[in-house]
């Protein structure tokens, strides 16, 4: 599909809930549709399909919660098919789909059409960590007014928080997507730029990433009773 051009002027007729906006600050949340066995495959994998959705869906309303309240602008690119009556609610919450060929693709079209739109400060983040609080999503974006760029380094060397003030083209281009090397490969493309790092967190893409974390041993109970 490649990179949308921003400067296309036409309504986007996947968008659920639009409305006019004045230059501010732009959070993105992506995030996958729940559906049985599609999603988390790694995690799935140890835990089963429907233990796997379980918990997708617990960070799902953990990320609707830690982001609900934030003075910012919000908008949900979901995967497949934009959701209604879910627990992104409509009057605070634009719902969008994600539109590209990879990861990459994705992210870059929803910053091309945040940047597009009038926003100043963008930033982005998935819906797959428990360890992420408000603050940390608040602390992002008073991290731009002196930095050009933000980054939440995630412990397997991807990251959960990417965010700019200027669009960026080579930091959604040639990286292995999923792989411990996305991290270092960003930020080689940010050497010319001033970057703040947020703390490292846990996202949560495999049974070892949730063994040990309390939250989750009602989600994971068969297993240690077999």
């Amino acid at each position: 599909m490649g990179i949308i051009n921003p400067f296309k002027k036409e309504l986007d007729k996947k968008t659920v809930h639009y409305r006019l906006v004045v230059p501010g600050n732009l959070l993105i949340i992506f995030t996958r549709n729940p559906e049985l066995g599609k999603g988390k495959r790694r995690l799935a994998a140890t835990v089963g399909n429907q233990a796997a959705l379980e918990i997708y869906r617990f960070l799902l309303a953990h990320t609707a919660k830690i982001t609900e309240n934030l003075a910012v602008e919000k908008h949900v690119y979901y995967s497949e098919s934009i959701g209604s009556d879910d627990l992104w609610n409509e009057g605070t919450y634009t719902k969008k789909l994600q539109q590209g060929e990879d990861l990459g693709e994705r992210m870059a079209n929803a910053f091309l059409e945040g940047f597009a739109a009038g926003f100043e400060k963008i930033c982005i983040i998935g819906s797959d960590l428990y360890d992420m609080e408000q603050q940390d999503i608040e602390n992002a974006f008073l991290a731009l007014t002196d930095n050009d760029f933000v980054i939440g380094p995630a412990e397997d060397g991807g990251y959960y928080l990417l965010g700019m003030k200027t669009f960026t083209p080579s930091l959604f281009q040639e990286k292995e997507w999923g792989k411990s090397t996305v991290l270092d490969a960003t930020l080689s493309n940010l050497e010319n730029g001033k970057v703040h790092l947020l703390p490292i967190r846990n996202d949560v893409d495999t049974y070892e990433d949730i063994k040990d974390v309390e939250v989750f041993h009602p989600f994971i109970k068969h297993l240690k009773n077999d």
